[in-house]
C-alpha cells in the first residue's frame, strides 16, 4: 500500500505541474544547502551518505541519516547576503524517518530609489522556509521520500506566503555501489501574493546517478536537472562530479555545472566571453561517527565567491 501511495502521489503530481508555465518567485530554494552537493556541481540527488544535508536534494536520502542528528549550515552569498538553516532528524523504525527543517536567507540593506533615481532611503529582504520530510524504506533496494514546506517572503513591507511539495526516489545497490535516483522539487504555489499577481515557486524536475568505480577511490555523479524546461540546450541541463574517497573518514570532491557556467559568460570588449570560473566547485568533508564537518567552495556570480559551511552531529 505504501509502495502505491508514494508512486502515485510522484506521478499525478509530476504529470499536472510539468506543464505549467509560470514566473517563479522564492528562487533563494535553489541555492545548495548541502556542501558536498554544492562542491559536486551544486545539485546532486543520488549520493548515500550518512548526511542530513543531502534531503534538501532528495527527501529519500533521509533514511541513510544516523538517528538524532543536528546538522548546523552557513553559506556567505553575494555581497550582504547570508544563508543559514539548520535540521533534525529521527529514526523511527528500520523503515521510515522523519525530519525538520529551516531555511533562512537576508539580503541585507537594499537601497530604495524612485523611478528617477533618487534615492529615498534603504529596505531589507528575507525569505524562511520551514519544512518537514519523510522517508520509507519501499523495499530492499527502493526508498520513498515527502517534504512538504512552508515558505514566506518579506520585502519592504510586503510579504507572500507559499506551499511547496518535494518528492523523491531513490534505488540503490549496495553491491554495485550504483545509486539512481529522481526528485520533483518545489510543486505547489503562494497562498499569498505580494500584491494581486500570484507566483509560482521553482518547480525542478530531475534525475540522476552516482556509481564508485569498485575497488578504486573515485565515485562520479551525473544529475540532469530541469526537465520541465527544454528550451535551452541539453548540455546545460548536465551537472557532473566526481568524489575522490581518501578513506572510510575524508573525501575530496569537484563538479561542474554546465547551465551556471553558461549563464555567467560575460563578453568582454574583445568579443571574448568567459563565465571567470563560474560552474566549477569543489570541496571536501571530515565524516567522524558522531561528527561531521563540510566544506564546499563556488561561484554563483562572476562577482563574487560562495562558502558552504556544514556541522553535524549525532546525539
Amino acid at each position: 500500500m505504501k509502495k502505491a501511495v508514494f508512486c502515485l502521489l510522484f506521478t499525478l503530481f509530476t504529470v499536472q505541474i510539468v506543464s505549467q508555465e509560470s514566473q517563479n518567485d522564492y528562487n533563494f530554494l535553489r541555492l545548495p544547502v548541502s556542501a558536498h552537493a554544492a562542491a559536486l556541481g551544486g545539485d546532486n540527488i543520488s549520493i548515500i551518505k550518512d548526511d542530513a544535508t543531502l534531503m534538501f536534494n532528495n527527501p529519500a536520502l533521509i533514511s541513510s541519516v544516523s538517528d538524532k542528528t543536528i546538522n548546523l549550515n552557513f553559506m556567505s552569498y553575494m555581497e550582504g547576503t547570508k544563508l543559514a538553516s539548520a535540521s533534525f532528524t529521527k529514526i523511527i523504525n528500520d523503515k521510515a524517518t522523519w525530519a525538520v527543517s529551516a531555511q533562512y536567507i537576508d539580503y541585507g540593506n537594499i537601497k530604495e530609489v524612485t523611478e528617477d533615481n533618487i534615492e529615498q532611503g534603504t529596505f531589507s529582504a528575507k525569505d524562511i522556509s520551514i519544512a518537514g520530510y519523510f522517508a520509507y524504506t519501499l523495499s530492499n533496494k527502493i526508498v520513498g521520500g515527502i517534504t512538504a514546506k512552508c515558505i514566506s517572503s518579506h520585502i519592504a513591507g510586503y510579504n507572500s506566503l507559499a506551499m511547496g511539495v518535494d518528492l523523491g526516489l531513490n534505488y540503490y545497490d549496495d553491491e554495485r555501489d550504483l545509486s539512481v535516483s529522481a526528485v520533483a522539487k518545489n510543486l505547489g504555489g503562494q497562498l499569498k501574493a505580494y500584491d494581486e499577481t500570484y507566483e509560482g515557486i521553482p518547480l525542478d524536475l530531475q534525475i540522476g546517478a552516482s556509481k564508485r568505480v569498485i575497488n578504486s577511490p573515485f565515485r562520479f555523479s551525473a544529475t540532469i536537472v530541469d526537465l520541465n524546461h527544454w528550451d535551452y540546450s541539453f548540455i546545460n541541463h548536465m551537472v557532473a562530479g566526481l568524489d575522490l574517497i581518501l578513506s572510510d573518514n575524508i573525501y575530496l570532491s569537484c563538479g561542474y555545472n554546465f547551465r551556471r557556467a553558461h549563464e555567467m559568460k560575460i563578453t568582454d570588449s574583445d568579443n571574448e566571453s568567459s563565465s571567470h570560473g563560474a560552474g566549477f566547485s569543489f570541496g571536501g568533508g571530515i565524516e567522524l561517527e558522531r561528527f561531521k564537518l563540510q566544506l564546499s567552495y563556488g561561484k554563483y556570480h562572476v562577482s563574487s565567491s560562495s562558502i558552504l559551511v556544514n556541522v553535524s552531529y549525532s546525539l
